[in-house]
């Protein structure tokens, strides 16, 4: 509860359920913050590069491994979005230039087509339809006809 800047920053870059005792924690924090290990700083961000064989969703995912990194670079969601930009191939640079970017956030979910998914299985829909005859006979002249819908 008392962690804050990068201390905080290392807490919670630890994978889930990794610390069981309260003397292991103590352990790590020890060997990371006294073994020699570096931050890293905002060069380091500027000089990552989307490789050739790299999709954008990993590319900007090692981004942000690097970004948890730099425990005290302070920028905006919208310059760091900028940063990340920068560091993608040249033609996927180009196809999205008009565009702003506000956070990593909406740059990932636009450049890795999230939403194209859903447009996808939405087209795989089917619609069945039946109806059935609810007319009794015996009660009315008028004949009832029940339509229901399902969509699968």
């Amino acid at each position: 509860m008392s962690l804050s800047g990068s201390a905080f920053t290392w807490f919670t870059t630890l994978p889930a359920n990794s610390i069981l005792f309260y003397a292991n924690l103590e352990k790590q924090f020890h060997q990371f913050f006294y073994s020699g290990i570096e931050e890293m700083k905002l060069t380091d961000l500027t000089n990552l590069r989307q490789r050739n064989d790299e999709s954008v969703a990993a590319f900007i995912q090692r981004f942000r491994d690097v970004k948890n990194w730099c425990f005290s670079l302070v920028l905006s969601d919208q310059q760091l979005a900028e940063v990340a930009f920068q560091g993608l191939l040249p033609h996927i640079r180009e196809k999205y230039a008009s565009q702003e970017f506000f956070s990593i956030s909406q740059m990932a979910h636009r450049m890795t087509g999230e939403a194209r998914p859903y447009e996808q299985k939405r087209s795989n829909f089917q619609k069945k339809v039946n109806f059935v005859d609810c007319s009794d006979t015996s009660n009315s002249d008028d004949d009832q006809i029940v339509g229901s819908a399902e969509w699968v």
